[in-house]
């Protein structure tokens, strides 16, 4: 299972809920991209969510 490098996001588990009230298990996956970024003046590649992406915490290697 994969997970944020950043922030430590991961698949989120639950319930689906019908209209009739059954329950079955489901999980909610963050959405994970793989980018190359600079880690401790590295280039890596590394799983990152989106918001972690959009928001600027990753410095991206070109």
């Amino acid at each position: 299972m994969a997970v944020c490098a950043i922030c430590g996001k991961k698949a989120a588990t639950g319930h689906q809920v019908s209209h009739s009230n059954i329950k079955t298990k489901r999980k909610w996956f963050p959405n994970l991209q793989r980018v190359r970024a600079v880690i401790n003046g590295t280039r890596r590649r590394i799983y990152v969510c989106t918001r972690c992406l959009r928001s600027g915490k990753v410095q991206r290697a070109l």
